[in-house]
């Protein structure tokens, strides 16, 4: 299946891109290094290169919520640069902590540059996410603050919680919902609002927004998790059952063993095992998942996540056009390839 990026990914590219660009020169030299190579502007000297710095989904969606609050999307480019410095000052933090040695296709920061000075740029990112929602003159500049301080606070106790889950044999998928609901929803619930917050919408259309981006980002996580496990490595950029050689209790892994299949404890033992698992031993798992019914609930769960998402758009009165945006966005981030 050929998957089509939206038109609007691509306008939020334009507009963002440069914004996001002069908000990370205004960094400190050492900071902005860091920060401009992670970003995929700067090689690991500080010359000027163009490699590329993500889809840009969040600042798409983050346009769009302004343009939903009846306002043109350039009154939105604020909000979506300071979400997108949120997002990628989690990704220069979760690179470390995953031990991560490359992202989109280059050596990751902190193997360039040392722990220290990726977690630096990280933090400065973050506080200067909240300097531009706060300097600027719009009306809902501090309740933006807020919203995008919230689902900070959200994405690291979700981060937390996955880390924790790594020393547990007894993760239950309610606590594995919420865990995706805190590290991944969260942001993209904000993503989904913020626009709207920043330029003073109405409460109802800020909720009813928000409630869209839970939906999505949890069906997004859903998928990515599918992803790990079954997802083709020239999609992914990961070798196929990647998730599983690292032992992640992601959701389908999770639901398959509570499932209560016959299955789930020879799933179970597998994964408990110390030493590394074979190729074949790999397949065994994810067949086993199968079989137990994870894959098969998490694919359900996904397109159950989706068609709320849609429905928590109804009644909000946001202009056709707009809705039709947003369904084409949370369809392409959870589009299957595998």
């Amino acid at each position: 299946m050929t998957v089509v990026m939206p038109a609007g990914v691509a306008v939020a590219r334009d507009l963002v891109g440069p914004a996001t660009e002069a908000a990370i020169n205004r960094l400190t030299p050492r900071v902005r290094r860091v920060a401009a190579y992670h970003y995929g502007l700067a090689d690991a000297q500080g010359n000027p290169v163009r490699v590329g710095s993500g889809k840009a989904l969040r600042p798409a969606l983050a346009l769009l919520s302004a343009r939903a609050a009846g306002v043109a999307p350039e009154r939105g480019v604020s909000a979506a640069v300071a979400v997108e410095l949120v997002h990628n000052f989690s990704l220069l933090h979760d690179d470390i902590m995953d031990g991560d040695t490359e992202r989109r296709h280059r050596p990751t920061a902190w193997t360039v540059f040392g722990v220290g000075a990726a977690i630096l740029a990280g933090d400065a990112m973050l506080a200067l996410a909240n300097d531009l929602l706060l300097e600027d003159t719009a009306p809902g500049g501090l309740w933006a603050a807020r919203c995008l301080s919230t689902a900070v606070q959200r994405l690291i106790a979700g981060q937390g919680e996955d880390l924790a889950f790594e020393e547990r044999g007894d993760v239950t998928l309610a606590e594995c919902i919420e865990m995706a609901g805190d590290k991944t929803a969260a942001l993209m619930a904000c993503a989904c609002t913020i626009g709207a917050v920043h330029v003073g919408a109405a409460p109802e259309l800020a909720m009813g927004l928000a409630e869209f981006g839970g939906h999505v980002g949890l069906a997004f996580q859903l998928t990515d998790d599918l992803l790990g496990i079954w997802g083709a490595p020239e999609v992914t950029g990961k070798p196929v059952r990647a998730d599983l050689r690292a032992r992640k209790k992601s959701l389908p892994v999770v639901a398959a063993l509570t499932s209560g299949a016959p299955e789930a404890p020879e799933l179970r033992a597998l994964l408990a095992r110390e030493d590394d698992l074979s190729e074949d031993e790999l397949l065994q798992a994810a067949d086993l998942i199968v079989a137990a019914g994870g894959k098969a609930w998490a694919e359900k769960e996904a397109d159950d996540r989706l068609a709320a998402a849609a429905a928590s758009l109804d009644g909000i009165g946001i202009p056709a056009d707009v809705r039709a945006e947003f369904i084409a966005i949370a369809e392409f981030i959870t589009a299957r390839q595998w």
